[in-house]
């Protein structure tokens, strides 16, 4: 029986394809790196997936999980083909427990749809990913994803308790429980969280969920100078104060912001700082009037404190179109997500910040910066004309060097969008020797490297 038969066995016909046209669908994440996989399969249960990977096992095909496809680092692409694994259909809340402060989902789950379904009850989700409507609850995990609250709040590693993992030969485990903390053995979870699948495949995620604030605030800053604005954003740490987001956007994504919604109307400035703070209601009025007279030291004109809801989701909305609006730039031109993620210590903000303007000059290329300054992880929108060869190539150069820049600063060259197969030159150079252990731990736990292969530098 041939691995398409045995396939539809598993799923059902109508959950399995090799019909090239919908095999060419699952050929991208939103990067720009293409592999095109032999099978579609579309699971819903646990045991479906591990009689899939079983079988893969059996034969020696690659696995690949995939959520939304919205990973920016080629992580969901299968680049040695095999089986992609659209977990999608796997999207239920299968408990929502108030009183243990958790709940139980599966990884296709959409993360906005989780927040939606918590508000009811005052309770939340943290993590904030700019992706929210789109993006999975799996491939967050598995990303080890964050997003605009982090600052506060923590990332996605701060919130699993428990997974459900379908191993490489098929094996079903669990990596925790229901309980807050355990010192109990090696720390699986923790293991699984940002592997990118090349361990094991999450089917189940028990989360730690958190109760709304009561208030909120946004505090909007802006610099004649971009130094200034990076600087400012340690300094409000420095005086205790811990906003729940600190956002930066320079000249260039304002220009573009304005160009993509002439109704923003964001003053022409080197840079704008964008600082949220929650808690009670009078914590919040102490903490915002706090925030804005720091921005006034360090050199802040038009600072300004919205309270109302209405005001607040104005300017977020503002914030959240930075990534599409680079290509209003440079109209007819593509954003490229490369060299898009890197963080550092909140004190080499504004170096990093300078290194990426020198980069821009040197290279001849529009770059624009933002992201979530608060924990030092900045974002970067390039776009060219994809069809010219010269221009590819000046793009790679461009990335290369912030990637190295943010290396030579301590930093990392992914805070937040993971590794996959688009940053795995770096890891030797961030990690060294650990680089040898996690090549252990992936030989070890899969040994005949079917789980997601050339991903994650490990080979």
């Amino acid at each position: 029986m041939d691995i398409f038969t045995r396939l539809q066995d598993i799923v059902t016909s109508s959950r399995v394809s090799n019909d090239p046209a919908e095999l060419y669908c699952y050929s991208s994440d939103a990067s720009y790196i293409k592999g095109t996989p032999d099978y579609v399969v579309m699971p819903r249960t646990t045991a479906e997936v591990s009689d899939i990977v079983e079988l893969a096992q059996e034969n020696r095909i690659p696995v690949v999980a995939r959520g939304a496809g919205t990973g920016l680092a080629g992580g969901a692409v299968p680049l040695c083909g095999g089986i992609v694994l659209d977990m999608s259909r796997m999207n239920r809340i299968l408990e929502i427990d108030i009183r243990n402060l958790q709940v139980l989902v599966e990884p296709g789950l959409v993360h906005a749809d989780l927040n939606r379904a918590l508000e009811p009850y005052g309770f939340f989700f943290p993590p904030d990913p700019g992706s929210s409507e789109m993006c999975t609850m799996g491939g967050l995990i598995a990303n080890r994803g964050s997003g605009m609250r982090s600052v506060k709040y923590g990332t996605v590693t701060d919130y699993v308790l428990d997974l459900e993992v379908v191993m490489p030969d098929g094996a079903v485990i669990r990596t925790g429980g229901m309980v807050m903390k355990s010192a109990s053995g090696y720390d699986l979870t923790s293991l699984m969280v940002g592997s990118e699948g090349t361990l094991g495949i999450i089917t189940l995620a028990r989360l730690k969920i958190h109760p709304l604030p009561e208030a909120r605030a946004a505090v909007l800053a802006h610099f004649n100078d971009l130094e200034a604005a990076g600087r400012t954003v340690p300094a409000i740490m420095e005086k205790g104060i811990m906003p729940s987001a600190c956002e930066l956007m320079d000249s260039t994504t304002i220009k573009a912001v304005n160009m993509y919604d002439a109704n923003l109307a964001i003053p022409d400035c080197e840079a704008m700082l964008l600082i949220e703070v929650d808690g009670s209601p009078c914590s919040v009025e102490s903490g915002a009037a706090r925030v804005a007279g720091c921005c006034r030291e360090l050199g802040a004109f038009n600072v300004t404190i919205a309270f109302s809801e209405a005001e607040m989701k104005e300017l977020w909305a503002a914030r959240r179109l930075a990534g599409a609006a680079v290509t209003r730039l440079n109209p007819g031109r593509t954003r490229v997500y490369i060299g898009e993620d890197v963080a550092v210590p909140l004190s080499a903000i504004p170096e990093m910040l300078r290194e990426i303007r020198n980069i821009s000059k040197r290279h001849g290329l529009t770059i624009m910066t933002y992201g979530h300054a608060g924990d030092g992880n900045l974002h970067t929108g390039m776009a060219i004309d994809t069809r010219d060869r010269e221009q590819w190539e000046v793009l790679k150069k461009a990335a290369d060097d912030i990637h190295r820049a943010a290396l030579r600063l301590h930093g990392t060259v992914s805070g937040e969008h993971g590794i996959g197969s688009a940053r795995g030159i770096y890891m030797n150079q961030e990690h060294g020797g650990a680089l040898n252990v996690m090549v252990s731990i992936k030989r070890a736990l899969d040994p005949h490297n079917i789980m997601n292969p050339l991903k994650v530098g490990l080979e």
